[in-house]
């Protein structure tokens, strides 16, 4: 099995032309088969080198690694005119000198296809004249000339296709300058390369009665068509700018993980056939199955998204989170950088913080305070557990401070002591916990106050104690 995915790099990796890659990748994979990768770079004044780049890059973060490539549509230009030239030699194409614009003029009166009227008027011509004006220097393009009845082929996804060759035009193959175009280009290299299965966009479907007439008519094994359906916005129209993000690159600026990207792909037309939405790599490659795939559209989801991320960040170990977090924080002031530095710290830090996170963002927003040297304070969070009743908020931090001062810093030890203090004082022990939440961490919530306490340490503990009491009497 040898499947390609052959984008244009006429823009960045969008997420229709992801999704595509990730099928055709997923398929390869289950199979023990190749991925190659093509660029489609033949229209030369909307390609360039900086979208290449980025669909390269695009896909090296998604972890999609082709087997074979990138090989580049323009280096086959040479073996595309050949295969044109050959089926013009053997009938199977005709020269058109025609007038383009008159040839359309002519097409609306008399109502018909502007091919059939190039076709007459190169049938007119006759085969003696067209070769004096082409020896003359005489300009034409080279049609395909498509037979009578009807093309048929077998779609995985849609089933038996049939397509009446009346509707299909006389597509031109090889233009006046003497370029080729798409559909010979791409049933050329196709061939060249023993593609095997073809799994692109259902926006293609239009184009493959024009390829399966071109793969029969140069005696080329066909390929194993499927078409996949769109993906849509929210409102049901097909996904576009206006949505927001669609290359792939935003995502990951905004923090969505590689992994969580071709898990939301996948599931983006293609069901495993049970209720599982979180899947690792290897539980999608076990499953993929190409006859699961959907005819339906899917919707883009970015809240379904952003769950799926945050599960695969819950999962992912913390010593590979690391790095993404200290690109995030690095340099900001009032951080103190030597934590920034203990990989040990960090990864205990990020154990206890990232199951509350969707994103590599809201991971490092989360890891911020405990990284501060002048701790911020959430307004909601003074007004209500300190504000509201400062004798109060005063006493409970004192005294949680004179109880820890020789106690053994760990969990088990330090709910021990508080729960006693609680107990001993008549409250509940989160009368104690919420005043001392702000006081360590600034904000309303955070993770398990325990957990916050071993990962700050005894000494900066009782520092943002201390802060606190201050801040609370100054107010």
């Amino acid at each position: 099995m040898r499947l390609r995915f052959a984008p244009s790099p006429t823009g960045y990796l969008h997420v229709g032309g992801a999704r595509t890659a990730v099928f055709n990748w997923l398929l390869a994979r289950k199979h023990g088969g190749v991925f190659i990768l093509r660029i489609e770079d033949t229209d030369r004044d909307r390609s360039n080198e900086e979208h290449t780049r980025a669909i390269l890059d695009g896909m090296s973060w998604l972890g999609i690694h082709w087997d074979e490539g990138p090989h580049f549509q323009s280096e086959g230009v040479e073996r595309h005119k050949a295969e044109a030239l050959r089926l013009l030699a053997e009938g199977k194409a005709y020269r058109d000198f025609s007038d383009a614009e008159a040839v359309r003029e002519e097409a609306r009166v008399r109502d018909m296809h502007p091919s059939r009227v190039a076709r007459e008027q190169a049938e007119a011509l006759g085969p003696e004249e067209a070769e004096r004006r082409a020896e003359a220097g005489v300009p034409f393009a080279i049609r395909f000339r498509v037979p009578d009845g009807e093309t048929r082929f077998h779609d995985l996804v849609h089933g038996e296709m049939r397509f009446g060759n009346d509707d299909i035009d006389d597509l031109v193959i090889l233009r006046s300058d003497r370029t080729p175009v798409y559909n010979l280009a791409v049933v050329s290299d196709d061939a060249n390369m023993g593609i095997t299965h073809v799994i692109r966009g259902d926006d293609h479907l239009s184009n493959t009665p024009k390829q399966v007439l071109l793969y029969r008519a140069l005696g080329f094994p066909e390929p194993v068509f499927g078409h996949v359906p769109l993906i849509l916005g929210e409102d049901g129209k097909r996904l576009s700018k206006r949505h927001g993000a669609t290359a792939v690159g935003e995502y990951a600026d905004e923090g969505i993980l590689p992994e969580a990207m071709i898990n939301f792909l996948a599931l983006l037309g293609w069901s495993p056939g049970d209720d599982r939405e979180f899947m690792t790599l290897e539980e999608l490659i076990d499953a993929f199955d190409a006859e699961r795939i959907l005819k339906k559209s899917s919707v883009f989801d970015t809240e379904k998204l952003s769950w799926l991320n945050g599960k695969h960040l819950a999962v992912k170990p913390s010593d590979q989170l690391v790095d993404h977090i200290r690109t995030r924080l690095r340099g900001q002031s009032s951080l103190r950088q030597e934590l920034l530095d203990d990989q040990a710290w960090m990864e205990t830090l990020l154990a206890v913080i990232k199951p509350r996170a969707r994103t590599l963002d809201e991971l490092a927003d989360q890891a911020r305070p405990f990284l501060l040297s002048d701790l911020a304070y959430e307004e909601k969070a003074v007004e209500k557990y300190w504000r509201k009743d400062p004798d109060a908020a005063l006493d409970r931090l004192g005294r949680v401070a004179a109880a820890f001062e020789d106690a053994d810093w760990s969990k088990e030890a330090l709910e021990e002591r508080l729960r006693a203090l609680a107990e001993e004082m008549g409250v509940g022990a989160g009368k104690l916990i919420h005043p001392l939440r702000v006081a360590l961490t600034g904000n309303m919530a955070s993770p398990g106050i325990f957990d916050v306490l071993v990962i700050l340490g005894r000494d900066r503990v009782s520092e943002r104690i201390v802060e606190g009491v201050k801040r609370i009497r100054e107010a």
